[in-house]
């Protein structure tokens, strides 16, 4: 383990290291049912070619844009519990992630997107219908 790493251990390192950042259990679901729905989208995308950062799912042509938020990578206020080691370094990660999300939040609204985030412990089918209605409504 390298000297100056932000992990409590090594074995901590390797979970850390082995989180996806994308196609995780959450969004495969949420895609899913999106896809069982007839809707199609891209995966992964940039939505923006000056925002230099790519969506969960990118509905194009309605100008919807996904995002699926881990609760504790984002910080969710209902589950995010604050870690015991390294505490110091992972609420600052926490913060920077959030910060981060709110930026893109105000540059595709800017650029007239809609941002629909879920979280990880939101129930898919309402979700999916919640999309559904913000990609038809802004389709016509």
């Amino acid at each position: 383990m390298p000297e100056q790493s932000w992990a409590s251990s090594p074995a901590t390192r390797r979970a850390m290291q082995g989180n996806r950042s994308r196609d995780t259990t959450p969004e495969l679901a949420l895609r899913r049912a999106l896809h069982a729905l007839g809707l199609r989208y891209r995966v992964c995308a940039q939505p923006l070619p000056e925002l230099r950062r790519k969506v969960d799912i990118v509905f194009r042509p309605s100008r919807v844009a996904i995002e699926v938020y881990g609760c504790f990578w984002h910080g969710c206020p209902q589950h995010h519990r604050r870690p015991t080691a390294n505490n110091e370094y992972w609420q600052a990660k926490i913060n920077r992630n959030a910060d981060r999300d709110r930026q893109t939040r105000r540059e595709l609204e800017r650029a007239g997107w809609l941002l629909i985030v879920v979280w990880e412990h939101d129930d898919v089918a309402e979700a999916t219908s919640r999309i559904a209605e913000a990609v038809h409504a802004r389709r016509k």
